[in-house]
Order: C-alpha cells, then structure tokens, then sequence
C-alpha cells in the first residue's frame, strides 16, 4: 500500500508541473493584455469588428459566405459595402469548364444589395456561349452601379464574339450609361462597336483613362477618334493594327489631351496573305513622341514571316517588341537600325541562321534596352557576349534559353556564363528547358 501510494504520488507530479507551467504562461498572457482581454481574445464572437473584416477580405468567396453563417454579427459584416467593391464573377458550363462557377443564388443576392458597391468588377467566362450571355445578363442587371473598372475575360476562346451585337451592346449600354465614374475598360475579343463607344465617351469622358479593346472587328477608326477627341483624361490605349492610322496619331498629339502613357498595338494574322497591312508615316510617329514624349509604344506581332513588309523601313519610336512567330534575320536587323527607343525586346523563334550581326547592331544603336528575351533561335557564344559586354549592366533582365547559344572556338557553355556574369555585375546563367 505504501509503494502505491508513493507510486500515486510520483505519476501525479508532473500533471502538476504542466498545470503550474500552463497558469505561469496564462500569467505572462494576461500580464500583457489583461485578464478581461484574454477572454474576450479567446472569444471569435467578440473580435472587433475591422478584425473580422480584415479576415474575410482574405478569405475565398466560398469561405467567406460560410463564415458569415457563424452568427448574426459576422452575417452583417459579410454584408459591409467594404466587401463588396472588388469582385469577380466566374461563369462557367460545370460539364466543359475547369471554373467554379459563382452560385446563381449569390448573383441574385449581389445584384439586390450590392450594385451600388460594386466598383471593381470583372466576368470571367470559359468558352461556351452560355456563359458569355449570363454575363450579359448580369451586366444588364447594374441599373444601380457605380463601376470604376470593368474587366470582360475569355479564359479560353472568345465566347462573347458569339454573344448577339445587339444584346451585348444593350449590357455594355446599362453600365456605361449608369456608372458615370468609369476609368478602366478592358472588353478584348468582343462584339463591342461604335455606337457603343460613344454612349461610353458621352458619360465617362471625365473619368475615362484606361480602354483596352484589341480584336474588337466592329470598331472602326472613326469610334477610336471619338475616343481621342473627348477623352482627355486618356492614358492607356489598346488596340489593334488595322485601326491604327496616322489620324488617330495625330489626334492623339493634338493639344488639348494630356499625355498618352502607354499605347499597345496587337498586329495579328490569322490567314497569311490574305491581310495587306498598312504603313504609318513617320511624322505621325513623331507628333505623337513629341506630345507625349515618355509614351510607351508596346507592339505584339503574330504574322508570318512574308507579312513584315509594312514595318520598321524607317525611324519608328517603338518601346517594346514582342514577336509571337518566327521572325527573319532581315527584320531583327531593321529593328536595329530603325528603332531607337527600344526598351524590351523578346523573339520567340528565328530559324537556324545565327543572330550575331542583328543583336551586336541592336546593343550599338537602342541604347535604352533592358530587356532581351530569346527562344528557338541561333546564337554564337562568342556573339552574345559581346552583345552583353556593349550592352553592360543596364540589361537587367535577360533571358536566353541554353539551347540557342552555339558554342565555338573561343567559349563554351561552361565559360560562357562567367563572361555573362562579369559583365553583367552578376551572376547569369541560361535558361534550361524543361525536360517533362
């Protein structure tokens, strides 16, 4: 009995010691916030109100509804203006899409207590026309809104093409009309027209200052210039090629607007041959740089070696290139003599002849570049480093897949990255392909 006893003892001292360790810690706690704080920390019910509404910022949708059935307290905080001025409605067919789509249920309950909340709205959509409607339909709905951007997003083909003009035209009207605030519009690949692009114009000149809208086919020319002459307040312009013109240049250059920060231009071509592209003329270029002479000018080309005719014969104030195809030796060497103001240039592919001549006449005369990005294409090892050692330091960022560069009588790969490096002011090695 006595050995038990003592054996009792014994097991029951160290459940003591944890208990006296754990009140000893619940002491340093309460030291700092206070015993009544302690609790009411412990509490979730009780957190202040700009705690919990900093943590359903963080959470998921999803999340953040079922959260909001916890209590009456945190259900009214789900519905705080605050939560509701970002939001992004996913649209999509369950049987073709990998997209959750957002509970028509939770639709309904935005459009009926939020409207007037919403400012930064965008529609995801994958690629059934079903979608591309429901999100017509929804835009149709924000008779109350007060939107300042608006995003229409095509996670694969552009479903809203399929969308009837007149009843996209019809949504876009009811947030163009309504909003009076907008300032950022990005409506790629959409049947958006003219007509439409003045009812915007007509009720958010002042506001407007970001339109991005590359292969939209029912604009014209003339809706881009109704843009140009009223929005002064524009600074970021997308569009593609063939609604570029030296007009709209020089309207873009004309007095009365601020200026213009940032011009993308998509040249595309889906049918090689079938599509005569245009020249523009230097002095329209000029004016431009000369109005707005910090412009980015950011080109996307997707054309086919034999449609490179119309582009780069003389100066053009270009900032950024980025080639989609294969490009020819001749071009990349236009590009070096006529393109002074080159900032970033990525080639995605050339063919098997080495690019040497092309980037060491590039590194002499675009002396503002940073940026190099090089894919299927050929270059001497020797010539790339002496395009890094005219370039120096300023290239910083460079991307070279370890497949292009060809190694000869005076560097090998392995001697290659050290002169890179040296020249850079830090350490450079190749891209590697991925090899699953």
């Amino acid at each position: 009995m006595k050995r038990a006893r003592q054996k009792v003892v014994v097991e029951n001292e160290a459940p003591q010691t944890s208990q006296k360790s754990k009140k000893q810690k619940t002491c340093s706690y309460g030291s700092v916030f206070g015993e009544s704080d302690l609790h009411t920390l412990m509490d979730w019910g009780s957190l202040p109100h700009h705690v919990i509404l900093r943590i359903f910022q963080f959470l998921p949708l999803v999340d953040r509804a079922r959260a909001s059935s916890v209590c009456r307290r945190w259900n009214e905080i789900f519905h705080i203006p605050d939560l509701w001025r970002r939001f992004e409605f996913e649209l999509s067919q369950p049987a073709t899409s990998y997209l959750k789509s957002t509970h028509p249920d939770l639709i309904q309950q935005i459009i009926k207590r939020h409207a007037d909340h919403l400012q930064y709205v965008s529609f995801k959509v994958d690629s059934s026309t079903e979608s591309a409607e429901a999100a017509c339909n929804i835009l149709s709905q924000l008779v109350n809104c007060s939107i300042k951007t608006l995003g229409l997003i095509s996670t694969a083909k552009p479903s809203f093409m399929n969308v009837a003009k007149a009843h996209f035209a019809s949504a876009l009207t009811v947030v163009f009309v309504n909003s009076k605030s907008l300032s950022s519009i990005k409506i790629d690949d959409t049947p958006l027209d003219d007509p439409s692009l003045k009812v915007l114009v007509a009720n958010n000149s002042d506001t407007l200052k970001l339109l991005k809208m590359s292969s939209c086919p029912y604009v014209s020319p003339a809706g881009i210039l109704c843009v140009a002459d009223q929005c002064h307040g524009l600074k970021e312009l997308a569009l593609n090629y063939y609604i570029l013109s030296d007009e709209l240049l020089l309207a873009l250059s004309s007095e009365k607007h601020v200026d213009l920060e940032h011009l993308r231009i998509d040249v595309v071509s889906e049918n090689p041959g079938q599509v005569e592209f245009h020249t523009i003329k230097k002095q329209s270029w000029d004016a431009l740089v000369k109005h707005s002479p910090k412009v980015n000018i950011v080109m996307y080309f997707f054309l086919y070696e034999e449609e490179f005719d119309a582009f780069f014969r003389e100066e053009t104030p270009v900032t950024h290139l980025y080639f989609g195809r294969a490009v020819s030796k001749a071009m990349l060497g236009r590009i070096g003599m006529n393109c002074p103001r080159l900032i970033e240039l990525v080639v995605c592919a050339n063919g098997l002849q080495p690019l040497d001549d092309e980037l060491i006449r590039i590194a002499e005369r675009c002396k503002n570049l940073t940026a190099m990005g090089l894919g299927e294409c050929e270059v001497t090892c020797r010539g790339f480093i002496e395009f890094v050692k005219m370039c120096g330091g300023r290239l910083t960022q460079l991307s070279i897949m370890e497949e292009v560069l060809i190694p000869d009588n005076d560097y090998s790969l392995d001697r290659l990255h050290l002169e890179v490096s040296k020249h850079l002011g830090r350490m450079w090695f190749p891209d590697m392909m991925p090899t699953w």
